[in-house]
């Protein structure tokens, strides 16, 4: 074994590199080279950090030759993956035919570049390489028309909420829940499987609900047998009288709603009705509003009585701007989903 003759400033710059280097590679390099000028052994110094003789060899070799350039430089070799080649031609037939399951994923690339990797391997090659994530299937209406949804966001929604953000408008998106009293089955954080009772009979609470774009304020009407017209002109008749600005509700096109007295009741009240296009729940604000309400007072919870269920509902949505402020300004933001028609895939 050579011996390492450094001169003290070395020794010093060594020992920096030792204790303050943000890599711990160059941290390693500086405590063998370190260990080499103490003049211990290859076999000692190899007990003391896990390298094998061979390294604290090249250690040393390398630092003699370059010094700190050699010290301070990472050009570490990531081996290339066998399936590296065909990165583009896999990824294109993905996009085409997404698979369900990583062994699905293994028999596909099998079958179309002859090259055969573990389940593990294809995960790490799908997330790293390719970019892909392991993502709940989302579902739309069978009859959905994606142009006609961007046109109606385009042309007559947005410009609408621009007036309405700008204080000159009132926007109402308007839309009944019938919330059936019975068991919502959640997720729970729990040490063993929980069961929630399951009350007996079909009763239902209605609301029929008109939620302002801007204060996430809400108007309801509620009952216990049917959301009907009458319903309906009985909340357009509380909007009215909420405001003085030029009103716009943002509405389905269920029969109720598209009926002649609920148009000419509006028409005298100011109201613009505007329409959702037919399929269209992704356009309607209010609707985040029921998933969180159920989220919040149904989900792994049992009511025992009708009463105690209604009332549990209609507490939280009269409490909810003070109550859950932060949930809704995220939830209720007036940014919709739209789809292409790349993302709609048929059924085989």
């Amino acid at each position: 074994m050579f011996r390492m003759n450094l001169p003290e400033r070395e020794i010093i710059s060594l020992m920096n590199f030792h204790q303050n280097h943000i890599h711990p590679v160059v941290r390693q390099r500086a405590h063998v080279l370190l260990l080499r000028t103490q003049r211990l052994r290859n076999a000692q110094i190899s007990s003391i950090t896990g390298l094998s003789e061979t390294t604290i060899i090249d250690y040393a070799h390398q630092y003699l030759q370059e010094g700190e350039t050699w010290l301070t430089t990472l050009n570490f070799r990531k081996p290339t993956g066998k399936l590296k080649p065909f990165d583009a031609q896999i990824k294109a037939h993905f996009e085409k035919y997404p698979v369900s399951t990583i062994a699905q994923a293994c028999k596909a690339v099998q079958e179309l570049v002859g090259v055969t990797v573990k389940n593990t391997q294809m995960r790490q090659y799908l997330k790293e390489n390719l970019g892909m994530a392991w993502r709940k299937v989302g579902s739309v209406p069978a009859k959905v028309d994606v142009e006609v949804q961007q046109q109606f966001h385009d042309e007559k929604l947005q410009p609408r909420l621009e007036e309405a953000k700008a204080g000159k408008r009132a926007v109402y998106f308007v839309d009944a829940a019938h919330f059936v009293m019975g068991a919502f089955l959640g997720f729970l954080w729990c040490f063993s499987r929980v069961f929630v009772r399951t009350p007996s009979g079909r009763q239902r609470f209605n609301v029929l609900g008109a939620l302002n774009a801007v204060t996430k304020k809400l108007e309801m009407v509620t009952n216990n047998s049917y959301i009907t017209s009458t319903q309906v002109c009985e909340l357009l008749k509380i909007l009215a009288s909420s405001t003085t600005l030029p009103i716009t509700v943002v509405l389905d096109n269920a029969r109720y709603q598209r009926c002649r007295l609920v148009v000419d009741l509006a028409k005298t009240l100011g109201i613009e009705l505007l329409f959702l296009p037919p399929y269209s729940p992704n356009l309607n604000l209010i609707e985040r509003l029921w998933k969180l309400t159920k989220k919040e007072c149904l989900y792994s919870k049992y009511h025992e009585d009708f009463s105690a269920f209604s009332n549990a509902i209609h507490a939280f949505l009269l409490s909810m701007e003070k109550t859950h402020k932060v949930q809704l300004d995220s939830l209720l933001t007036l940014k919709f989903q739209m789809f292409s028609a790349e993302q709609i895939k048929k059924a085989a």
